[in-house]
């Protein structure tokens, strides 16, 4: 079974890393320059590029084994806390892509200092990934096959 970014059993901060992860690059730059007050931030681990081992289970259960590996960037940013001390904002996407990871861990920062406006940012990509999901899922419905057997004898 698998579960969907909108799944309410996962924890808020898995919930927005994930749809940060899987948002466009595009959509995560807009948001930062649309944004009035960009909170300053340092890097704690400038944007890096390396592999990640892929598990998989056979028939979604059964016994894991490794599926390959995959491009993964991932990055680390520090910002002000507004009670004082720092926050640490982590971002992971898939591929080779620098400014996604560093944004991703941006907004992971300011959303949890609970920035208002990161959070708004994270409803609106949570509804664009699920329209697409739902768009893809429209588009395929038409070629789904049922498969049925018919008992021989007795």
């Amino acid at each position: 079974m698998s579960r969907q970014i909108s799944d309410l059993s996962i924890t808020p901060r898995r919930r927005w890393m994930g749809i940060l992860a899987k948002s466009p690059r595009a959509a995560l730059e807009r948001a930062w320059n649309e944004l009035g007050d960009k909170p300053e931030y340092r890097l704690l681990r400038a944007p890096e590029i390396g592999l990640a081992m892929v598990r998989g289970r056979i028939a979604g259960a059964g016994e894991p084994f490794n599926l390959g590996e995959m491009t993964m960037t991932r990055a680390a940013v520090q910002i002000a806390a507004p009670q004082g001390g720092t926050l640490t904002g982590y971002g992971h996407v898939a591929g080779r892509q620098p400014r996604h990871a560093e944004l991703a861990a941006i907004f992971d920062a300011m959303l949890q200092r609970g920035d208002e406006c990161a959070a708004a940012l994270i409803e609106d990509l949570a509804g664009k990934l699920a329209a697409g999901r739902a768009a893809k899922a429209a588009k395929v419905a038409p070629s789904k096959v049922e498969f049925f057997t018919l008992v021989r004898g007795e």
